[in-house]
C-alpha cells in the first residue's frame, strides 16, 4: 500500500491543481504550505511573498529542514493508521521526503508536476489571490532551490507530468499516471 503520495514541483507548476484533482478521488490532502498561511494569518500578517518567506524560513529555523513533515505528522500517522493513503500537497524539501520515506517506509510515492519557466511565471503573474511579478517568481525559484532543498524531490520524483496545456490535460496526465495505482479504492504499488 501506498501511505503517502506527495505532489512535487516548483512554484506555478500546478501542484495544488493536480493535488486538488487527486483529492477528488477521495484522497484526503495534507497541505504543507498550509502550515505557512495560517502562521502568517495568526501573526495578524498581510499574505504577500515577503510574509509568506519570512514564516516558511523562520518554521524551518525552529525545526530544522523537515520541518513541514515534522508538523504534519500527527496527522498524517492518524489517517494511515485508519488504513488510509495520505495526499500530500506541497513536500518542499529532500529533508522532508527523508522524514516521510523512514516514517512509512517503501509506502511513499512521488509524483513531480513539471511546467516550463515561462509558462510557470505567466500563470503566477496571472494569479488573482497572490500574483507574482516574474522578478519575484525569479527569487523564490532561486531562494527554493538554494536554501530549501526544493530541487531533489523533484529529480527523484516516482513519476512525472508535463503540465504545458490545459487543466484537463493536467487532470488526464496526472490520472494515466494514478488511476492504475488505486486498487480496492487504496493506492498500490510496488516499489523499485
Amino acid at each position: 500500500m501506498i501511505a503517502v503520495l506527495a505532489v512535487v514541483g516548483m512554484c506555478g507548476s500546478g501542484k495544488s491543481e493536480a493535488s486538488a484533482h487527486l483529492a477528488q478521488k477521495g484522497l484526503p490532502r495534507v497541505h504543507f504550505g498550509g502550515i505557512t498561511m495560517e502562521e502568517v494569518r495568526r501573526r495578524g500578517l498581510l499574505v504577500s511573498e515577503a510574509n509568506e518567506r519570512m514564516v516558511r524560513e523562520e518554521l524551518r529555523q525552529r525545526h530544522g529542514m523537515a520541518a513541514y513533515a515534522i508538523l504534519s505528522l500527527p496527522k498524517i500517522r492518524a489517517l494511515v493508521a485508519e488504513g488510509r493513503s495520505v495526499l500530500i500537497d506541497g513536500l518542499y524539501s529532500d529533508a522532508e521526503l527523508k522524514v516521510l520515506q523512514e516514517e512509512f517506509p517503501g509506502q511513499v510515492f512521488v509524483l513531480g508536476v513539471f511546467t516550463d519557466k515561462r509558462l510557470r511565471y505567466a500563470r503566477l503573474a496571472a494569479r488573482p489571490a497572490r500574483p507574482l511579478t516574474p522578478e519575484e517568481a525569479a527569487s523564490r525559484d532561486r531562494m527554493e532551490v538554494d536554501h530549501l532543498e526544493k530541487a531533489p524531490p523533484i529529480a527523484l520524483a516516482d513519476a512525472m507530468v508535463l503540465n504545458n496545456g490545459t487543466v484537463e490535460e493536467l487532470r488526464a496526465a496526472v490520472d494515466a499516471v494514478v488511476d492504475p495505482l488505486i486498487v480496492a479504492g487504496e493506492l498500490r504499488v510496488e516499489k523499485a
